[in-house]
């Protein structure tokens, strides 16, 4: 292990002033500098029977060979630069190649730290099976139960990680194989060395780079997809191009890899190309069905939000059958592939309620009876805009009304906050927990700033204008009572869809990692000779394709060194002490609890159990969260300390700033309380008086400028 300085590029190392200044710190340049990549062998001329005998079997001309040829280099192309693109912009935003161990567990905070906490407790198992039955019998997370972390949280991603990680360190090993460098670190001054690793055999950077080269396929896919669609290979590098230049509203996963959209989005992309294929082809084709069934269980495996957006899936295809673009038979066909692997994705989730009670669930057994009554429909309701009305009121009316009838039979309120949330937006109602999501930025709704982003990169006016063509085109279709031309229907659907996926991100800010990305898809419709033959000849079609490339750029590419201007250091000196202390001076079962970003770093650092946690999506863990939370409430210091006993908590770690902290008026934890506390509103809130003294209801053990550690008292025998 050879000493080295915490940055290589001839820059002296960053100071302790630096270093306490902000969890990332500016630093002026960054290094030029890049590992060196393998090398690609060159080979022979493909002999005779090769590539010639591949595009005969394909029954392909020379011609069309050379166009899929170019297309899957252009693919391919995009992929590798969205890879390296995401991981550059990891490694400068924090330096992650010369973090400590410790470090790079601080830098995945919050969501992101306890779904790493389950891989690393696979990976640090005696065994792959071992550390699968550890997951699968959880009483750290939620402590004292005992629970299926793989069943709540969505963990297969983490599973096939660290399955993979375990198979390739067991095979380097027994080659001998190298698989990490490390060095000593030096932090600066005042602050001791930490030992950092960089390679595939560190389990962090094995991690993150495997998310990277996933959405680096993705990248290849949505560039196949754009070409695809627009029917020219100019649409899949628009698609890409569009994605690039507005890369900060279409994606987060180089800041969050490990969050569940950065697993399942990828999925998405293929899922909607393979959708796009079926309904595009007059024949059926039952292994697009199956292929499609997989990609779907596939994205809804590891994210507990995919069946929201398939909600919307369906419903825009719904909305393709009302208006006759969609054959009865291929929209059931597409309704028994969703329900299928809905049902496959319940037993591998060890049947999660929440998926059964979902509103997607509901939603395809109405569609598919509604298509199944279709001829009685047609007997009451004249044909036109009455019965596309009345298939839509059938369509919402029954599947609210089944959703809250299998929610009450099946006991389930795991997704009752979302009930709530959605109330929020359209009245006045307002909860704790509702409040809790609302009071985040990215659950607001859009910003202002949003749509004059998509503006400035052209990315909006493009979309308007492809859409109105598609919409222009379907009211000739209704007004010539549906003679509709069938390749008209994948246009139809997908206009549909960005639609429903914009009233999502209006409503919900985070949701625009749908909606940006959909729009760069609609973008390569410019490209589309059905659309825009009118603009004249194919080359002077091209050439304005080109021109308009050339404007999108200007604001693209300033968005683009914007992003690569980003050059920081990750460092939390305070959570570290506050972790090296319960390390070094607690029990090993001793409970915590506190705020649930500091119980993720808690649980995934030190393995102590913890009583709540980030993922909010559970009516039992929402109330703990309550409990523990009414530490920055009004009320008395011996109901909270109640409370804490009543969930067998030792230690409570407190945070100054979430008694203080207020992203706008009415969101500050005390404010939030006083929605469900009126009668001790104009009081001073507890953790004001635990930030002065903690005592005589608990004993401060460690204190530093941000945490607190509260010892709580042990339970007597009256409040058992």
């Amino acid at each position: 292990m050879v000493a080295k300085n915490r940055k290589q590029t001839g820059k002296s190392p960053a100071t302790q002033t630096d270093r306490d200044r902000s969890p990332l710190v500016s630093l002026p340049g960054k290094s030029n500098v890049r590992r060196p990549g393998r090398e690609g062998k060159a080979f022979n001329s493909p002999h005779p029977n090769g590539l010639s005998g591949i595009r005969h079997k394909l029954g392909l001309t020379p011609s069309a060979a050379l166009k899929l040829g170019t297309a899957l280099f252009l693919a391919a192309l995009a992929g590798y630069l969205h890879w390296y693109h995401l991981s550059q912009l990891f490694e400068n935003d924090r330096h992650f190649s010369h973090l400590s161990n410790l470090e790079k567990e601080m830098a995945f905070r919050t969501e992101m730290g306890l779904y790493y906490s389950y891989y690393k407790t696979i990976i640090e198992a005696p065994s792959f099976l071992n550390g699968l039955h550890m997951v699968m019998n959880d009483n750290l997370t939620e402590y004292p139960l005992v629970i299926n972390t793989l069943k709540r949280f969505n963990l297969y991603p983490e599973v096939v990680l660290a399955s993979w990680y375990r198979m390739y360190t067991g095979v380097m090993g027994y080659f001998g194989i190298p698989t990490k460098m490390c060095w000593s670190i030096n932090r600066g001054e005042g602050l001791t060395p930490v030992d950092s690793c960089e390679g595939m055999g560190d389990p962090a950077y094995f991690y993150v780079a495997c998310v990277f080269l996933l959405n680096g396929l993705m990248m290849s896919l949505f560039c196949g997809y754009g070409a695809y669609l627009s029917g020219s290979r100019l649409g899949g590098i628009i698609t890409t191009l569009c994605f690039f230049f507005n890369h900060g509203e279409s994606t987060r996963v180089m800041w969050t890899p490990p969050l569940r959209e950065s697993f399942a989005y990828p999925f998405l992309v293929l899922q909607m190309l393979l959708l796009t294929y079926i309904l595009r082809t007059r024949n059926l084709s039952r292994t697009a069905m199956v292929a499609l069934g997989i990609s779907n269980l596939c994205f809804m495996l590891p994210w507990q939000f995919a069946q929201f957006v398939l909600l919307t899936q369906v419903a825009s295809l719904f909305a393709s059958y009302i208006l006759g673009y969609l054959a009865a038979a291929k929209m059931q066909s597409i309704l028994v592939t969703h329900m299928i692997t809905l049902g496959v994705c319940f037993i591998l989730m060890f049947g999660n309620s929440m998926l059964l009670t979902s509103f997607y669930a509901s939603s395809l057994v109405s569609i598919w009876v509604i298509i199944a009554l279709r001829d009685r429909f047609a007997q009451v309701f004249k044909p036109g805009i009455v019965i596309w009305v009345m298939q839509g009121l059938a369509w919402v009316g029954s599947t609210v009304l089944l959703k809250f009838l299998l929610s009450t039979i099946l006991g389930a309120s795991d997704d009752a906050h979302i009930s709530g949330l959605i109330k929020s937006k359209f009245t006045s109602y307002n909860d704790f927990h509702t409040l809790m999501y609302t009071c985040a930025a990215e659950f607001d709704f859009m910003e202002l700033e949003t749509p004059l982003r998509y503006l400035k990169t052209l990315l909006l006016p493009i979309n308007v204008l492809v859409v109105a063509l598609i919409a222009g085109r379907t009211v000739q279709d209704i007004v010539r009572t549906l003679s509709v031309e069938h390749v008209c229907l994948q246009l139809v659907y997908h206009s549909l869809q960005l639609v429903a996926f914009a009233v999502l991100a209006i409503l919900i800010m985070r949701l625009k990692l749908f909606l940006t990305p959909h729009m760069c898809i609609m973008a390569s419709l410019i490209c589309s000779r059905q659309l825009f033959s009118w603009i004249g000849e194919k080359f002077k079609h091209q050439v304005t394709v080109v021109v308009i490339m050339a404007i999108m750029a200007v604001q693209g590419v300033a968005n683009l060194q914007a992003q690569w201007a980003i050059i920081g250091e990750f460092s939390n000196l305070p959570q570290e002490e506050l972790l090296d202390w319960i390390q070094d001076n607690t029990r090993p079962n001793a409970v915590f609890a506190g705020a649930m970003p500091t119980m993720a770093s808690v649980k995934l650092s030190t393995g102590r159990p913890i009583v709540n946690h980030p993922h909010y999506e559970d009516a039992g863990l929402r109330d703990r969260t309550k409990l523990v939370y009414s530490m920055y409430s009004r009320m008395s210091g011996e109901t909270v300390k109640k409370n804490l006993m009543k969930l067998g908590v030792d230690f409570f770690v407190l945070e100054d700033s979430w008694c203080t902290r207020r992203t706008r008026p009415g969101c500050s934890m005390p404010e939030i309380w006083d929605i469900e506390d009126p009668q001790n509103v104009g009081k001073i809130p507890l953790c004001t008086h635990m930030s002065r003294n903690s005592r005589p209801h608990f004993t401060t053990v460690f204190s530093n400028d941000i945490y607190k550690v509260l010892k709580v008292p042990k339970v007597t025998k009256d409040l058992r």
